[in-house]
């Protein structure tokens, strides 16, 4: 395993220098979901929240979560995003729940994974909050990349062995 890029040959934490970099064309898929009541479930799809649109204003909350990552992670870089998509499917099925993926893309010299995480928690919270006056036992879960593209280290998709 390779040593952790965030840290100097003292233990120090710094930011890395990707001067060197390439710009390359980089892409980052995260999923994650919200589990909650059926009726919470329903509350939802049917639009009649009393905060309003709750998936609307959680996309747009995705989206600047995306913007503002290096504001909120003390190492990220900021980067001038080219594209930012929150999507959102709903399941009866089992147990209700809000799935959220967020797709980030950049040129640039480093990825865009941790801009897409952390859109796909500030959606889901943003589920959560606007959903909790009638279901605090909602579950936020299963936040992970699902790919990733561009750059050095090549192709990632969850599941697989081994980077592309």
């Amino acid at each position: 395993m390779s040593s952790l890029t965030h840290f100097d040959a003292q233990g120090q934490a710094h930011m890395v220098d990707v001067a060197a970099k390439p710009a390359t064309h980089r892409v980052a898929v995260a999923t994650g979901r919200i589990e909650m009541q059926a009726a919470t479930l329903a509350l939802i799809e049917s639009g009649t929240a009393k905060k309003g649109d709750v998936l609307g204003i959680a996309r747009i909350a995705g989206i600047q979560a995306a913007k503002k990552t290096s504001d909120l992670i003390p190492l990220c870089h900021p980067l001038a995003l080219t594209r930012v998509a929150v999507a959102f499917a709903m399941s009866e099925g089992g147990l209700p729940q809000v799935t959220c993926t967020a797709t980030v893309e950049t040129v640039g010299p480093t990825g865009v994974e941790m801009e897409a995480l952390t859109a796909v928690q500030v959606a889901l919270l943003t589920i959560y909050d606007m959903c909790k006056a009638v279901d605090r036992g909602m579950r936020i879960t299963d936040v992970h990349v699902l790919e990733k593209h561009g750059g050095k280290s090549g192709s990632y998709t969850a599941g697989e062995s081994t980077p592309r």
